[in-house]
């Protein structure tokens, strides 16, 4: 059932209407426990929700909404594949869902569980895993050698969306244990511009390409790739050494194959794993590459981790479905628009791209999963930057602006460079900020302290009015020991399992997104009147006359 039926869901609605005329800031003063009651510590993540705008009873009716909404039995198929009856959660494009199968235990893939897979994919999972930790293996030896004989010291990963944004924020997030001498570069975008940036810092005979498409038919990943081919090739490489340099993971072994990778060094990819929950798979070979076997492995420990505390844990102690739900709650019942993500630590600087994609991607549809058109928004708008730049960018619109935009804020309480206070420093700006949201600063707060500043009282008068802070604006709070491994990986898996509660609340399949498929068809269509300016294909006014720009620019050159 869709949202808007679901009994729960007027109870909801009136609610709003009793908490619109609350203050958590007052919610605070008249409970000195309240951060003791709605925060608690998860797997590798301290959460504190206390700044938010609830109460006992906002969290008993939320709850309430996720056993209408079924979500017991919809967790359940998110870890087996299938539903009861043998639904799939991708039902529109007819395929299991089973990203969750890839960070189990390598003591778990022995055998199935009631939370677990058909034991013939399991097999697969650890047959790729064995695959990945023995290549890793034999590059931190030397043993992986390049036509001249050098031992490969480089990883180039091209590939677009889900092959690109997990690897590269977890790459990122790990680098500060990274193994020594080896690099990682990433090749996404098809602006020839990403391609040469890349290339001209990397050496050819002691670097491998690592060609990431499921299909081996993604544009730009296949059109970067012949780019990557034709250098190595201009800078003396022979055709017969490619096959040294080339590897893939898809799931089409005869389209690698004929472009030059050997097949013993393509890994496998599947459908039952969508692209922007694909970093735990070969996807993420160039994770374990820079970090090496142990440390992928607890990358995946903690992902299971987190996997484990979302099926077991209890609603008001579940971390993953209270972060969604309440994202429902301001999404759905008090209009929000945009959730923001601000990670305190320079490591986790990718991380809002990451969860962009993870996210719009994913809830970014507007008709049910039977195809009924709905009646409510749906996924919201995910931005977000690095603390404390963004409080000199776009913290100012969150504190005295006119829209309500719920916050994530991420700190770690340790820090891989300690130098002097600047750790502390970082910690006190994310607090802070959270604090200001939170309480504000009323005029006459403001009025008094220009008063103390020596202002006299017309002009104190005017600029307090400037200075008023309404607060009241919610956010959680995020406390991870620092990046290691395990702590990034349940981190990351919360959000997916976010992600994936509310699809469930707002009825989606989360699982597709035929928004880029029609994009990726039109583009087709422009990109041969584009080359051909003589073709016929029918174009909108607009487009065609921006066609026509390009022709006539050309013409002219």
């Amino acid at each position: 059932m869709t949202l808007d039926v679901l009994p729960s869901y007027q109870a909801l609605k009136d609610h709003a209407k009793f908490i619109t005329k609350l203050h958590v800031k007052d919610l605070f003063e008249g409970d000195p426990k309240r951060f003791d009651r709605y925060s608690f510590q998860a797997p590798h993540v301290f959460y504190d929700y206390s700044k938010n705008r609830v109460t006992e009873e906002t969290i008993s009716l939320l709850s309430q909404l996720t056993a209408e909404a079924g979500l017991e039995a919809k967790v359940k198929a998110l870890f087996c594949g299938t539903g009861e009856n043998g639904d799939l959660l991708n039902n529109t494009e007819d395929r299991g869902v089973l990203h969750t199968a890839l960070r189990l235990p390598k003591s778990s893939l022995t055998q199935t569980t009631s939370y677990s897979p058909s034991q013939d994919i399991l097999d697969e999972i650890l047959e790729c895993r064995i695959q990945i930790q023995e290549f890793v293996d034999k590059i931190h030896q030397q043993e992986v050698l390049g036509y001249t004989g050098k031992p490969i010291d480089t990883l180039v990963s091209i590939g677009i969306g889900g092959s690109y944004l997990g690897p590269k924020t977890v790459t990122e997030a790990l680098s500060p244990i990274a193994k020594e001498g080896l690099s990682c570069h990433y090749i996404a975008n098809v602006d020839s511009s990403d391609s040469h940036q890349v290339l001209s810092q990397i050496v050819p005979e002691s670097t491998i390409f690592l060609i990431q498409s499921k299909s081996f038919g993604t544009q730009e990943t296949l059109t970067n790739a012949q780019t990557v081919k034709n250098f190595l090739l201009e800078h003396g490489m022979l055709q017969e050494d490619l096959g040294m340099h080339l590897y893939a993971v898809s799931s089409n072994i005869e389209a690698a194959i004929a472009f030059g990778v050997k097949e013993e060094n393509i890994f496998p990819m599947w459908d039952w794993v969508g692209g922007r929950y694909s970093l735990w798979s070969a996807i993420g070979l160039p994770i374990a590459f820079m970090i090496g076997n142990e440390h992928f492995e607890a990358l995946l420990q903690g992902a299971h981790e987190m996997d484990e505390h979302f099926i077991s844990a209890p609603f008001e102690q579940n971390m993953p479905s209270l972060m969604a739900m309440l994202g429902i709650w301001y999404h759905s019942f008090f209009g929000a628009d945009s959730h923001a993500v601000m990670p305190y630590d320079q490591y986790l600087s990718f991380l809002p791209d990451h969860l962009q994609q993870l996210d719009m991607e994913s809830n970014g549809k507007h008709v049910s999963t039977k195809g009924k058109a709905l009646t409510y928004h749906t996924g919201p708008i995910i931005w977000g930057g690095t603390g404390t730049n963004g409080q000199h960018a776009f913290h100012q619109l969150l504190h005295q602006g006119t829209k309500l935009i719920p916050c994530d804020f991420i700190a770690t309480l340790d820090t891989h460079h300690p130098s002097g206070s600047h750790h502390k420093m970082l910690l006190a700006n994310c607090l802070s900020q959270t604090q200001a949201l939170m309480q504000g600063r009323s005029e006459r707060q403001a009025f008094q302290e220009l008063l103390n500043r020596g202002y006299d009282e017309p002009k104190a008068k005017l600029i307090a009015k400037h200075m008023e802070h309404k607060g009241n604006q919610p956010s959680n709070t995020f406390l991870i020991e620092k990046t290691l491994p395990k702590s990034v990986g349940a981190l990351i898996a919360a959000y997916e399992h976010k992600v994936f509660v509310q699809g469930v609340i707002w009825e989606l399949n989360s699982f597709d997104q035929w928004g880029v498929e029609l994009g990726k068809k039109l583009g087709n269509e422009v990109l041969k009147q584009l080359e051909d300016a003589d073709s016929n294909i029918a174009a909108d006014s607009s487009t065609a006359g921006l066609i026509a720009e390009y022709h006539r620019f050309h013409e002219n050159k």
